[in-house]
């Protein structure tokens, strides 16, 4: 028994022996050829004056490489041994190609954890050795855009430049705080819209009930005037703030701060083709355009809050009274004679033609576009009005026959609460499901729209100097973009301008994105 314990123990320390040779013996040597096994130093990725903050190290010494392995992240023999033995068969190394450099087996990528996945760039210094670098895509973006300022020619005035990027800021302030308000304001017209149906409703199951159970007939009655009371009260304001209009104004105020916050950042931009100097008169424009949205979109409910049964509609404007052109001056051209040159005399991408065209289609849109959406905009604001006095009115006048057949006990009083209450309640889904007030801030804002091309092409044909105006190849572009149209389409307008034209023989319109 004893001897055969002691043959255990033997054989036991024997492949224990065996195992911790096997496990000393370098294992990259035996897939390297001779002529190819160098001294790999494995250097740290950090630079050598972190060397003395990093935790203790033992070093290994191989017969043809050295590793630097942590102490606190030794395996137990077992491990290492089982680890080996299943990457000995193809180690890494034994499977690059012909000619590849080797490199050493602890460069390995950064280790990111689930929460923190982060995109980073890789870059390796050849030379003493090589060298980890780890850079996020955010800091990339930080040197590319500190190189763009850098490299922006020098302006007349640092001053303006700065100011210019308070009102781009400002303007992105204004489209965060237009886009939150939105989102309440039409979250008010869904639950306004729900909350004073089921008061109505309700209100109109318990008058209706009441004639039928004599016991409680007089709280039922009590109850149902209370409801409708209520729900009047409801109405009333709701008409009163139209939160469908209202969440459409700031759904639009905040396309315009984004749009007027782009034009901001490409104008500061020195990267993009137009890129010039920035002067006080840019930054005036910039703010007028900012004062003319804030008067145009308010932000405040009460006061200040727009009309929203004006008498007739008007097309919103959310751009300067008086707008002025703060174009770039260009060195002018003088003809054989002196004089400036004219319109008629073609340059710029400017043609007699094209500023036919261009008549034509603002006189199109004055006879055609803009009074079409004026009067579909009328009339939905007469429904809506009369809407919005039925409403409350059905209401009150269905909690009074409530109070009154509770005191009476009559079923006619009982009968008219239950109409009242059901016709205030279909009133009230017409004028906010159906967003009557949306419609109208719809066609408000079209109107604008079309209001606004209008005065771009007139600022731009007042021009006599073709040279100090925009492109004209690029504004029949962007005026047919507007329109939904394609530029070769334009032409069909070069008719409309003349005078033996009149309106009412103008059939087609020139939008068509509207």
């Amino acid at each position: 028994m004893a001897f055969a314990l002691v043959n255990m123990t033997l054989s036991l320390s024997r492949s224990l022996a065996v195992r911790r040779l096997y496990m000393r013996t370098p294992l990259r040597s035996r897939a390297i050829n001779n002529q190819e096994q160098t001294a790999l130093i494995v250097r740290d990725c950090n630079n050598k004056q972190q060397v003395g903050n990093r935790k203790p190290t033992k070093v290994l010494n191989l017969s043809s490489w050295t590793v630097r392995t942590p102490l606190h992240r030794r395996r137990s023999p077992w491990k290492q041994f089982s680890s080996r033995r299943r990457t000995a068969a193809a180690p890494p190394c034994s499977r690059r190609r012909s000619g590849a450099p080797l490199l050493p087996a602890t460069l390995r990528r950064p280790r990111t954890g689930k929460k923190n996945r982060l995109l980073c760039a890789r870059a390796s210094v050849r030379g003493a050795g090589v060298r980890q670098l780890a850079v996020t895509i955010d800091d990339l973006r930080l040197v590319r855009d500190a190189a763009a300022v850098a490299a922006a020619p020098p302006a007349e005035g640092g001053t303006a430049v700065e100011r210019l990027s308070a009102v781009a800021e400002a303007a992105a302030d204004r489209a965060e705080m237009h886009d939150i308000i939105g989102r309440q304001r039409d979250n008010w017209n869904h639950l306004l819209l729900h909350s004073t149906n089921s008061l109505t409703l309700a209100a109109s199951a318990m008058a209706a009930l009441a004639p039928a159970a004599p016991a409680t007939a007089a709280a039922l009655t009590s109850s149902a005037g209370v409801l409708l009371a209520t729900a009047a009260v409801t109405m009333a304001a709701a008409n009163k703030i139209q939160p469908s209009q209202l969440a459409e104004e700031q759904r639009n105020a905040t396309r315009l701060w984004r749009q007027l916050e782009r034009s901001l950042r490409a104008a500061l931009d020195p990267r993009t083709p137009a890129a010039t100097i920035i002067t006080d008169a840019d930054v005036d424009a910039a703010m007028d355009r900012v004062l003319a949205l804030d008067a145009a979109y308010p932000l405040p409910l009460l006061p200040g809050m727009l009309e929203k049964f004006p008498k007739t509609l008007e097309p919103a404007r959310w751009w300067p009274t008086k707008r002025q052109q703060h174009l770039k001056s260009k060195p002018a051209i003088i003809n054989g004679g002196g004089a400036r040159r004219s319109s008629t005399g073609g340059g710029n991408g400017w043609t007699p033609e094209l500023e036919e065209e261009m008549r034509g289609v603002v006189r199109v849109i004055r006879a055609k576009d803009e009074q079409e959406y004026v009067k579909a905009g009328n009339k939905v604001l007469a429904v809506n009005r009369v809407l919005a006095v039925a409403g409350p009115a059905l209401a009150g006048a269905g909690a009074a026959a409530a109070a009154f057949a509770g005191v009476s006990g009559d079923s006619w009083a009982s009968g008219a609460a239950v109409v009242c209450g059901a016709m205030a309640a279909a009133a009230n889904t017409v004028e906010h499901g159906w967003q009557l007030g949306m419609l109208f801030e719809l066609c408000r804002n079209v109107a604008g729209q079309y209001r606004k091309v209008q005065e771009d092409i007139e600022a731009c044909l007042d021009e006599a100097d073709v040279e100090r105006r925009e492109n004209g190849e690029v504004f029949e572009a962007k005026v047919a973009l507007l329109l939904g149209r394609r530029a070769s389409e334009m032409k069909q307008f070069r008719e409309m301008a003349s005078p033996a034209v009149k309106d009412e023989d103008i059939k087609d319109f020139a939008g068509k994105l509207f």
